[in-house]
């Protein structure tokens, strides 16, 4: 049987999941496998990290971080607002709520919810649909 492509790893509660990737994350990490290779092989080193500068430790990211949310134009964002939107994106494409919580990691349902934010633009949508049925 062939696998999924996707990773097991731990997390901060010491518990691994499995996450599988899309082609599209897939691709990203080949590239940074590759960009890992070369550095390797440019400074004779064995790079143990996925995300690195020139082969050393990543230290201290936050202000890569905001220079990367600015340029998107998505300032003063902080990485669980991406978990905020992926929950609700999972929750928006239907996928049931059991699965949506095993990949975003959330082990109760109540941190769950305080992820799952429920907007006015969302009552609107769930009133259209209503008015839609008939």
């Amino acid at each position: 049987m062939v696998r999924p492509r996707g990773a097991y790893g731990t997390t901060k509660n010491k518990k691994g999941r499995f996450f599988p990737f899309t082609s599209e994350l897939t691709g990203v990490l080949e590239a940074q496998r590759a960009h890992t290779r070369t550095v390797e092989k440019e400074q004779g080193i064995v790079c143990p990290w996925v995300f690195h500068r020139d082969g050393k430790l990543i230290k201290y990211f936050r202000r890569s971080w905001l220079t990367a949310c600015k340029d998107a134009g998505l300032p003063a964002k902080i990485p669980h607002d991406f978990r905020r939107i992926a929950v609700r994106n999972l929750v928006r494409a239907g996928v049931p709520e059991a699965v949506a919580m095993k990949l975003t990691g959330h082990l109760t349902r109540s941190v769950f919810e305080r992820y799952n934010i429920v907007s006015e633009g969302d009552l609107k949508d769930a009133v259209l649909r209503l008015e839609n049925i008939g």
